[in-house]
């Protein structure tokens, strides 16, 4: 049986960097192959390394920062939620979607950020962003960065990406077979081919190419477009943190179960066994009180209980990857709600985790693990999403995770030793022994437009505005 929202297109990176990894959840009941001894990190060098800055993010959203871009046919809008929409079409181009064979022509604007210097030089770099687009409009975001040496990167496709998949719309896309022998794109995130020869992005650029039908007024509107640069040092084990919440917090965010949607809609990612991140997205959209409209819903059968995790699979499926697991597309699925903003980054710490649930705000994060690495789990995985809702008094996890038999059993609890490590863990032995990628702090963060004042002190200390 498989629980997860990844399928093996992360695992070519393993021999490089450690990033997410990206197999299905293996649900077994046999011990793990004995494999090599493992390693005895040295202490200081583990606490000096987790001192030092491994994560950037930077992001674009205020209607000052949409000035300071350059655009070809596109006009920043104040308001209360600035972004960017088509005021004057910069050209016509074809376009032939490769999941359809459908050829059709559409009116293009562009917006270009300023270059953005790295303060971490990365290994990897993973953009996402907040928009609407109406039927008949999609948005294209790309990347180039410069290296080290000198030298620049491509323009490469981050995504192809539309709310919806009419018959008016493209059909969202990572892009496939991008590199330049120095880095490479795997479905959602670039990163260095070699990072054990020094080579490193020290800057980045982004591109947002905004298209609708030929012809009409629509436009999509971009509200929030960024980039998470990444140098997260290659490490088995991390240093032990101590609970930063004496009195714990949990918040109330609903339950949702991805396996009671086993053999459901099995175009997508083959049905819910494969729908941990779309179930975790869901549960966050709704813990700040949003839902589907009934015409959301509307194509899902009504005999299936939670309909919304249905809708969320298919609104965060991509094409290409042929799963539900994209990072960015989720995000920006849960940026179509009213009011609501959403980024990819990465977290450096449980306290970084701790500061946010303090301020009220559920994380999503990214793991992998043996069964016997995560007491009471009952599974184990190369990679799956789960969302952090809380912290007991003593420290330890309290998850939402949807690789649960049913709604009422999707809390745990899972000690805080063994859930930071796995987490924030960049390698790790697999069954079999071998020494494969872990997924080094990942997580979605999903928030207010307007957060409060505390968790807005919470965001700007992880360098989200």
């Amino acid at each position: 049986m498989t629980s997860s929202g990844f399928t093996p297109r992360r695992s070519v990176l393993a021999a490089a960097i450690g990033v997410a990894g990206a197999a299905a959840v293996q649900m077994t009941s046999a011990a793990a192959a004995p494999g090599p001894a493992r390693p005895n990190p040295v202490a200081a060098s583990a606490a000096s390394a987790a001192k030092k800055a491994t994560t950037e993010y930077h992001g674009w959203t205020s209607h000052t920062d949409w000035l300071a871009g350059a655009a070809k046919g596109v006009r920043a809008e104040a308001g209360a939620r600035p972004g960017i929409v088509i005021s004057r079409p910069a050209g016509t181009t074809d376009y032939t979607d490769p999941h359809t064979g459908t050829k059709a022509a559409w009116e293009y604007a562009t917006w270009t950020s300023p270059v953005r210097k790295l303060t971490v030089p990365a290994t990897e770099a993973i953009v996402s962003w907040n928009a609407r687009t109406p039927a008949g409009t999609w948005i294209q975001a790309e990347l180039k960065g410069t290296y080290s040496d000198g030298t620049a990167t491509p323009w490469y496709v981050m995504g192809r990406w539309a709310s919806g998949d009419g018959a008016n719309s493209i059909r969202r896309t990572s892009v496939d077979d991008q590199s330049d022998d120095k880095t490479s794109v795997w479905t959602d995130t670039l990163a260095v081919d070699d990072p054990a020869s020094g080579l490193r992005l020290t800057a980045y650029q982004l591109r947002l190419t905004l298209y609708r039908k030929p012809g009409t007024t629509r436009t999509p509107t971009v509200w929030r477009v960024g980039a998470m640069g990444s140098d997260v040092p290659d490490r088995f084990e991390v240093p032990a943190s101590k609970p930063g919440l004496p009195k714990g917090r949990e918040l109330a965010v609903p339950r949702y179960s991805q396996e009671i949607h086993k053999g459901q809609y099995p175009e997508y990612d083959n049905g819910g066994e494969a729908w941990c991140s779309p179930t975790s997205s869901q549960m966050i959209i709704e813990f700040w009180g949003r839902k589907p409209t009934p015409e959301d819903l509307a194509w899902v059968n009504p005999d299936y209980a939670d309909p919304q995790v249905c809708h969320a699979a298919r609104a965060t499926f991509d094409y290409q990857y042929d799963g539900c697991g994209n990072w960015p597309f989720n995000a920006a699925y849960a940026a179509t709600y009213r009011d609501l903003q959403a980024v990819v980054t990465r977290l450096g710490s449980l306290t970084d985790l701790e500061k946010l649930i303090a301020a009220g705000i559920p994380v999503i994060t990214s793991q992998s693990f043996l069964k016997e690495e995560l007491t009471g789990a009952g599974y184990g995985t190369a990679g799956h999403l789960m969302t952090v809702i809380g912290f007991t008094a003593t420290g330890d996890i309290i998850a939402n995770d949807p690789a649960s038999p049913d709604n009422p059993s999707v809390r745990r609890v899972y000690q805080r030793r063994q859930w930071e490590n796995i987490w924030l863990r960049t390698k790790r032995y697999n069954a079999q022994g071998k020494v494969v990628s872990g997924t080094g702090g990942v997580c979605y963060l999903y928030f207010p437009a307007k957060p409060t004042a505390r968790q807005q002190r919470a965001l700007t200390e992880l360098g989200i505005r």
